[in-house]
């Protein structure tokens, strides 16, 4: 993975360039004390994948910056600052940023947000080489959406899903995939006689996959509560991130198709208010009706396979 780190304080990129070296994360293609330095051309040069950008630098600060570059960039932005303003959490987030990191800085936290950047950035370089295989094959112009997408592997079919989602790197997304694994086992063995199962009989089902047949009772249901509440913080990001898309472009396509699709669009449009800044009382906590996503997610992803 290649790192451009744009920050004003040379101490800091610095010490970021050794935390990146020491994980052994990828490698720091170039640096810049600010954001007016830094252009797509010389991005393209570089082969970056991933921008590290201070937020607030002398010329032109980190939300001008990523202002200026999202349009040509096809990596990932991560704004690192001191400042924890809701305001430009906010409109960092809605300008593209994937994670925002306060200063000073941690070496863990660094180090699993970076990871989970990259595994983001991987899978989406894999989508876009898979589609352009397809369309060498099939002679269709590329398209930026997975509906172009098909697989006769539902896991294969959802990652996509999920990476349009925004969940990637959520310890949820792989726990998603095997219920959509689990779902689809269950409609071919059951045929016509399928029904939607409980949400409770879902995670049952993945959790005795994943323990294994002599596993305790106990443990079952320790890993079935485990199970749910990875999931439900990964549909959280899910809900924050298509209530940022729509932000930056209520006609974004994925913004109009998934904000219906996978959630109540009350509980979007009322976390867009609070990203906006414009919700009286903003809450952590948001109604996401589980059952809805995960029905919404297991048929997208067999349209996929059709």
């Amino acid at each position: 993975m290649n790192y451009f780190i744009i920050d004003d304080d040379i101490a800091i990129r610095a010490m970021l360039i050794e935390m990146i070296e020491d994980e052994d994360l990828g490698t720091v293609v170039g640096e810049a004390e600010d954001g007016s330095l830094v252009d797509n051309g010389l991005l393209s040069l570089k082969k970056a994948d991933v921008v590290l950008i201070d937020l607030l630098m002398p010329i032109r600060d980190g939300i001008e910056t990523i202002r200026a570059l999202a349009d040509g960039f096809q990596g990932k932005f991560v704004m690192i600052s001191q400042v924890e303003t809701k305001e430009l959490i906010g409109e960092a987030y809605r300008l593209g940023a994937e994670y925002y990191i306060t200063k000073p800085l941690n070496h863990l936290e660094i180090a699993c947000i970076l990871k989970k950047v990259n595994k983001q950035v991987l899978l989406e370089q894999s989508m876009r080489g898979i589609q352009e295989s397809l369309n060498l094959f099939t002679g269709q112009p590329q398209s930026p959406f997975v509906s172009s997408y098909h697989t006769k592997n539902i896991i294969e079919a959802g990652r996509p899903l999920i990476s349009d989602l925004g969940m990637i790197g959520e310890g949820g997304s792989e726990d998603l995939l095997k219920i959509l694994e689990f779902l689809q086992n269950e409609k071919q063995r059951l045929g016509s006689a399928y029904t939607f199962p409980s949400l409770k009989d879902i995670f049952a089902g993945i959790a005795a996959e994943k323990l294994g047949d002599r596993v305790k009772e106990a443990d079952i249901q320790k890993e079935m509560k485990a199970s749910e509440q990875r999931v439900r913080r990964a549909l959280y990001q899910a809900l924050i991130h298509i209530a940022s898309l729509g932000l930056t472009d209520y006609m974004n396509p994925k913004f109009e198709a998934y904000s219906s699709t996978f959630f109540d669009f009350s509980e979007v449009r009322k976390k867009m208010l609070e990203l906006d800044d414009k919700s009286e009382k903003a809450s952590n906590q948001s109604r996401i009706n589980m059952k809805k996503f995960i029905q919404a997610l297991f048929m997208e992803a067999r349209q996929l396979m059709e």
